[in-house]
């Protein structure tokens, strides 16, 4: 039974083509993906899915806090999602929220006067 384990704390110099060998000595890789933003960028975690549970656990012996290039990876089982099963969004992070403000009408701060509210 394939086995798919979570490899994070990547280099941002890791690709799948640097991790395979890595991975192999341990076991025969099925498949192998980093996840990317939405520019390509690595976003320093991946899976790794080896044939066996034999083999992954090897690899999670071997391979667990070793330096890969410049950092040490963190191998670990992934946690499986039931189907259909979504991540609850974040909430926070920036942005403009649309509230607040001085003239407390919810047009929000920003620094910038209305031209019809020369109240401030």
């Amino acid at each position: 039974m394939k086995k798919k384990l979570f490899v994070g704390n990547l280099s941002w110099k890791a690709t799948e083509d640097t991790l395979k060998p890595v991975f192999e000595a341990f076991g025969k890789v099925v498949s192998i993906k980093i996840i990317t933003d939405h520019t390509g960028r690595s976003k320093g975690f991946g899976f790794v899915e080896m044939e066996t549970d034999a083999d992954a656990q090897n690899a999670i012996q071997g391979l667990n806090e070793k330096l890969h290039l410049d950092r040490n990876m963190r191998v670990s089982l992934a946690q499986e999602r039931p189907a259909g099963e979504r991540r609850e969004p974040r909430s926070g992070g920036g942005g403009y929220s649309g509230s607040g403000g001085r003239s407390g009408n919810g047009a929000g701060g920003g620094g910038y006067r209305s031209r019809d509210n020369n109240s401030w």
